[in-house]
C-alpha cells in the first residue's frame, strides 16, 4: 500500500520531535497542527462551495 509510507514517515517525524521537544512543547505543537489542519480543511471546503456556486450561476 502506498499510504503506508506516509504513516512510517509521520511516525518517524513524531518520534524525532519527541526526542528533542519537551512535553509542553509537543502539546503546543500538536494543538497548533490541529488548528492548521482545520484551517486548511475550511479553506478547501469554502473553495469547493464557491466553485459549485459559480458553476450553477452559469
Amino acid at each position: 500500500m502506498n499510504s503506508c509510507s506516509n504513516l512510517y514517515f509521520l511516525s518517524t517525524i513524531a518520534c524525532r520531535l519527541s526526542d528533542c521537544l519537551s512535553e509542553k512543547e509537543l502539546a503546543v505543537l500538536s494543538a497548533d497542527l490541529v488548528v492548521l489542519s482545520d484551517m486548511i480543511a475550511n479553506m478547501l471546503a469554502r473553495d469547493e462551495l464557491c466553485k459549485k456556486q459559480k458553476s450553477s450561476d452559469l
